[in-house]
């Protein structure tokens, strides 16, 4: 078989099917980029066995039909120094011989038969199908992926928890120090259903998806689901289990409220943390009626911060610890001007929201306390 392709975009749909690929891989056949010719386009494929991404490019003066396998990292590197020009490819069947010629010479290298790599699995008859805007999807995977649990002895956290509401479709992550719950309504689901899209999944939707894509397609079952957008498809294989029931963490009645310049908070917090003790990333809130005075101590060096920033707070002064890392983390996350940090007592979680929520939209993030030495 042959075609043409133009080499900027074949190496652009390369880079972006190659995040799906392991670095290591115990079946060797997920090494490499499956090809293949479907009329006047080429389907580029690469998989880690539980996600599989499908990039498409146009192709010309096609001869023949098939699919080969290419090494990944070859073709990758091989392309990358001839991306500015026309590719011609010439692919022997039955050797399965590679010659690529460009507009100085050629290279010539040798494919692995296609049959070797494993077919996606078929999803069952009672697939649900939801169509929701891109857009939607994004801000979801942008304000929860950070709070994915890295610990892999509890599945079900290592994962961002889609809950599809008919009215709305809320994005769930906690990594049991902090949660967050994302609600967005920009457009009715009109049915009910959950699954648990891994991390690596979630990324790299957010990799690929832009702001401007207009819609992304989600066909899924109870294992799995493809996700159909721009030229690319994405099949994952969810997150097995229950998610734990999240609302029931989040406190209900937090009298206590400081509202805080958002960027002012980031700031202090930046320096502060430097001085807080590497093993806990503790840092003491004292909470006065118009201030808090943010501080660090490490004892173990001798060394301390203290900073004042200027705030309205409405309730008792309080005494609070929490970590300085993730409490950075997840006001840096919240997209406003001024923040909002409801609590209750030095023992309770403390609610992190914008003061102003954009309408349609509903963002809070808890933060469990910590001891105060």
């Amino acid at each position: 078989m042959k075609f043409n392709v133009d080499g900027k975009e074949f190496q652009q749909q390369l880079q972006a099917v190659s995040k799906v690929i392991n670095a290591k891989n115990t079946n060797r056949i997920f090494d490499n980029f499956l090809l293949r010719i479907e009329g006047d386009r080429l389907s580029i494929t690469g998989s880690d066995s539980e996600n599989t991404l499908t990039a498409f490019v146009p192709i010309m003066e096609v001869e023949g039909q098939g699919a080969i396998a290419v090494p990944a990292k070859r073709l990758l590197e091989i392309t990358k120094e001839i991306a500015n020009q026309p590719l011609a490819f010439d692919i022997n069947d039955e050797t399965l011989e590679i010659d690529l010629r460009f507009l100085n010479g050629h290279f010539n290298f040798m494919g692995v038969n296609s049959a070797d790599y494993p077919a996606q699995r078929e999803l069952a008859e009672d697939r649900k199908k939801l169509t929701l805007p891109a857009g939607m999807v994004l801000k979801g995977i942008n304000n929860t992926l950070y709070a994915v649990s890295p610990d892999t002895a509890r599945p079900q956290m290592s994962g961002i928890y889609w809950d599809i509401h008919e009215k709305d479709v809320t994005f769930v992550a906690t990594d049991t120090h902090k949660l967050v719950k994302y609600v967005n309504e920009e457009k009715a689901p009109e049915m009910v259903a959950a699954f648990i899209l891994p991390a690596k999944t979630a990324g790299i939707l957010k990799a690929l998806l832009s702001k401007d894509e207009a819609d992304i397609q989600i066909t899924f079952d109870a294992k799995g689901g493809l996700f159909e957008f721009g030229d690319f498809y994405l099949y994952s294989v969810f997150v097995n289990g229950n998610y734990p029931p999240y609302n029931r963490v989040i406190p209900t009645n937090n009298p206590f409220v400081l509202v805080a310049d958002r960027n002012s908070l980031i700031n202090s917090l930046r320096r502060v943390n430097l001085f807080a003790p590497k093993s806990s990333n503790l840092v003491v809130l004292q909470l006065r009626a118009d201030e808090v005075i943010l501080t660090a101590r490490d004892y173990e060096y001798g060394t301390s911060a203290e900073e004042k920033v200027i705030c309205e707070y409405s309730g008792n002064d309080m005494v609070i610890g929490f970590n300085g890392v993730f409490m950075l983390e997840i006001i840096s996350n919240i997209e406003c001007e001024s923040i909002k940090l409801a609590l209750s007592d030095p023992a309770r979680p403390g609610i992190y929201s914008a003061l102003e929520p954009t309408a349609g939209e509903s963002l809070i993030t808890i933060e469990m306390p910590m001891q105060v030495i």
